[in-house]
């Protein structure tokens, strides 16, 4: 496993210094057009570079979870999420339990972040806690949990930094431009630039318009693959691929976006956030592979290895080559049988109904909301701002104290 997850690191940094690449062609040709200079804006580029990239590793995984509204959990607020998370973590070796945090919102979706397995943790939305059973929650905890062992969330953190930076450029760069704002065409046009300057402002403005395309297209290709890798390790974690396969369908049948998200952060999650039922043709853009596509390769396995997980993506895709290579296949010696699935409906796994009222309870309490529970059976939830010393249960008439 680690001679892919080194194949992925080596592609990755070239992918990556392709993205630096535009970052300092967009500099260096916005530091020619406003200040007759360069190296000036060379600078400026690579200061918010600098700037933004250590932002985003020591505090990426903060403002991120900021970001999307989580809520951290212990064992007591989840019991049935942390147990699941602490299984994924044994199955997948990480040394320390992730912190767990749960974002209010009904978009069925999830994400990992921190710079590496000692500071990583998981976010899942309340949608999905309610959506899904037992083994289609293993399964996308188990693809978050990978993308923690395999690196990836650091490298995505990154990249996310770096394609903001290319895009705040390009986007102030275009007002100052418009606007006017700083007169650099004028100043160098007075002093005979001629049609030199022509030529720097028709590439400065190419660079401003195709420099955030092509950043995003690069991202794309960093973070696809990677989508696979982490799909194929849940599979070898829960040796199940169908409670991923099933979990994936369900948000597949959900056209319900996540409020939080963002174009640099879209990639972070299990699936596109922006996605819109109906919508195939919006695959070729995605930050993501086909959900179709993975859920055929996952149901095509005949076991819970990389060996089976690589026929099979070659399979449905046509190809003769895997997502892997031969040294990764070998990682897993011998065959891996699939478990069978256990029957939902059993004492110890809630239906939909109980795992909404599972949720509501946790997001009330994550909120601070006071719990009253009236003689009559009624229960009420009081806000955290509530100014009545006293309140009137709507069913019996019953005063509670606050």
């Amino acid at each position: 496993m680690w001679e892919q997850v080194r194949s992925n690191r080596i592609r990755s940094v070239v992918l990556v210094i392709g993205m630096g690449a535009l970052l300092v062609a967009l500099g260096y040709f916005l530091g020619l057009y406003f200040f007759d200079s360069p190296t000036a804006g060379l600078a400026m580029a690579l200061l918010l570079w600098i700037i933004m990239s250590l932002v985003g590793y020591f505090q990426g995984d903060s403002i991120l979870l900021s970001m999307s509204g989580a809520r951290k959990i212990t064992r007591d607020d989840h019991p049935r999420l942390y147990n699941i998370v602490e299984e994924m973590k044994i199955a997948s070796g990480l040394e320390k339990m992730p912190d767990i945090y749960i974002v209010d919102d009904p978009a069925m979706n999830a994400f990992a972040t921190g710079r590496d397995p000692s500071k990583a943790s998981v976010a899942v939305t309340s949608g999905l806690l309610q959506k899904l059973n037992r083994d289609e929650l293993q399964g996308v905890v188990g693809h978050e949990l990978a993308h923690v062992n395999n690196r990836d969330v650091l490298l995505m953190a990154l990249c996310s930094v770096l394609l903001g930076t290319i895009v705040i450029l390009s986007w102030y760069a275009s007002r100052f431009m418009i606007f006017g704002g700083m007169g650099g065409s004028r100043r160098s046009s007075s002093s005979g630039g001629g049609s030199g300057q022509i030529i720097i402002i028709i590439v400065a403005i190419l660079l401003m318009i195709l420099a955030p395309i092509l950043a995003q297209l690069i991202y794309f290709a960093i973070s696809r693959r990677r989508e696979y890798l982490a799909d194929a390790s849940s599979a070898l974690y829960t040796r199940y691929p169908e409670g991923l396969a099933s979990a994936l369908e369900k948000i597949a049948a959900s056209a319900e976006g996540l409020r939080s998200a963002n174009k640099a952060t879209a990639p972070m999650y299990i699936c596109n956030p922006f996605r819109k039922k109906g919508m195939a043709a919006s695959d070729l853009t995605s930050t993501h592979p086909p959900i179709s596509e993975r859920i055929r390769i996952l149901r095509a396995m005949s076991g819970g290895s990389f060996a089976d997980y690589n026929r099979a993506y070659a399979e449905v895709r046509g190809s003769r080559s895997g997502l892997m290579s031969a040294a990764t296949v070998a990682t897993v010696v011998g065959a891996v049988p699939l478990r069978s699935s256990k029957p939902e409906k059993i004492a110890l796994e809630p239906d939909e109904v109980h795992r909404a009222r599972e949720t509501s309870s946790v997001m009330w309490n994550l909120h601070d909301y006071k719990t009253i529970a009236c003689d009559c059976g009624t229960v009420l939830r009081i806000p955290p701002r509530f100014k009545s010393d006293t309140v009137k249960c709507p069913h019996c008439g019953r005063v509670h104290s606050v």
